[in-house]
């Protein structure tokens, strides 16, 4: 068997997965040959129960393909994500001159020894708390639109102050048919409703030992940022999702029908369309669920989803027998199911009775994530000796934009 060729077990795929490094396009080649050994397993898999078979270890095969092409579409993802930060961070030249150099200079020594000088109280809070430079705090941002999934498709507004009110024409005009003489009595007047967006704290505690700091020749911003990063976008995904607004931003599916949020949105609950089963997912309800989003939406749709989900969905047909998931078809481009994007989203629920695996629309026109500018950081020599905590917070916030741009699947209630 080559590499080119559809591999009959696994040890083919994960001997190939071994050589892929983080290549983007070889990653790519190995997907797509994982891909093809899924649908033939798969379709001799159906073949043997259509006979009456029952086969295990087939059964067992096709399972573990399934998984692979999972984590072979989550690397190629990873991998053009993190070729994408790498240019948001730069690769040299007259654009990456640090524009705050003496802020920066100042905060880099406050890294090491506390020293504080006079340009490091830019921003800075009687207390003690420090704002961080303006280029390191651009630089946590595009890293975590990379790393945090919804960041990557919602909307963003950065905001000075503790909150943020959206006004919403909740509509009402009316109009009428009148003859050239007739009387033009008053017509109805539309009316707005509001949302607030406000902002919970969100923080990460790294440490490092006096003499790390004083011997260090590595970039300490850089490993900060990257403790930052890790850290805020584990709390943000979750929260963009299922958040429950207290310290934190109000989670995407708070707004389904039933839900804490159902009826905060001045236009309503999100839509969903309902499962018929309670762990089973018919096709044609994903057609369904695409179709009910009205056309204006559809251009900038794409569906979420966690990776157990997808493993489900992947082996969804239509009534042709083509495969509804489709793996990327060249590097830097999603997987898709029935032609929209997917963008896997962890904290998704997975399928279960009642539980809602799946949601459909335009996320950019749909989910607001609120920034309240500034990044801080608090340097503790004192609390944990020998290390030097550095207490970095930020405020974020999100909820609901427009309810009629997205649509949710649900399963059935056991």
């Amino acid at each position: 068997m080559t590499m080119h060729q559809a591999p009959r077990d696994m040890r083919g795929i994960v001997a190939v997965r071994a050589d892929a490094g983080g290549d983007p396009r070889a990653i790519f080649a190995e997907l797509q040959t994982a891909f093809a050994a899924f649908r033939d397993e798969h379709a001799a898999q159906i073949g043997d129960l259509r006979k009456g078979l029952d086969d295990v270890v087939r059964v067992e095969k096709v399972d573990r393909i399934n998984a692979d092409v999972g984590k072979l579409q989550s690397a190629l993802d990873t991998a053009v994500s993190d070729i994408a930060a790498l240019k948001l961070g730069g690769a040299g030249g007259s654009d990456d001159k640090v524009k705050d150099a003496e802020y920066t200079d100042a905060f880099r020594a406050h890294f090491r020894k506390g020293d504080v000088k006079a340009a490091l109280n830019k921003g800075a809070a009687d207390e003690g708390g420090y704002l961080a430079p303006v280029e390191w705090d651009r630089t946590i941002t595009d890293q975590l639109v990379q790393v945090s999934p919804m960041r990557s498709i919602a909307a963003v507004q950065q905001i000075s102050t503790a909150g943020f009110t959206k006004l919403f024409n909740a509509r009402g005009t009316t109009s009428g048919w009148v003859g050239e003489n007739a009387a033009r009595p008053q017509t109805g007047t539309p009316t707005f409703g509001s949302l607030t967006y406000t902002t919970g704290e969100i923080y990460a505690n790294p440490a490092a030992t006096q003499q790390m700091l004083d011997d260090a020749a590595v970039n300490l911003e850089a490993w900060l940022s990257g403790e930052v990063e890790l850290e805020f976008a584990y709390q943000e995904g979750i929260a963009f999702v299922s958040g429950n607004g207290t310290n934190k931003p109000n989670g995407l599916l708070t707004y389904a029908a039933g839900a804490a949020n159902a009826a905060a949105h001045p236009w309503g609950a999100i839509p969903q369309v309902d499962a018929a089963a309670t762990t089973a997912i018919d096709p044609d309800e994903l057609i369904d669920l695409v179709y009910d989003l009205p056309t204006e939406f559809s251009t900038g749709a794409r569906f979420i989803m966690n990776r157990t989900t997808q493993a489900e969905v992947r082996k969804l047909k239509d009534s042709d027998g083509r495969y509804l998931w489709q793996p990327s078809y060249q590097a830097g481009e999603p997987a898709t199911l029935l032609m929209y994007p997917i963008t896997e989203m962890p904290a998704m629920p997975s399928i279960a009775a009642g539980a809602i695996p799946i949601a459909f629309g335009d996320f950019r026109r749909g989910y607001l994530i609120v920034d309240r500018v500034g990044v801080r950081v608090l340097r503790d020599p004192f609390t944990n000796k020998p290390y030097v905590h550095f207490y970095t917070t930020k405020r974020v916030g999100g909820g609901l934009l427009n309810p009629e741009v997205l649509r949710l699947f649900k399963m059935a209630a056991a």
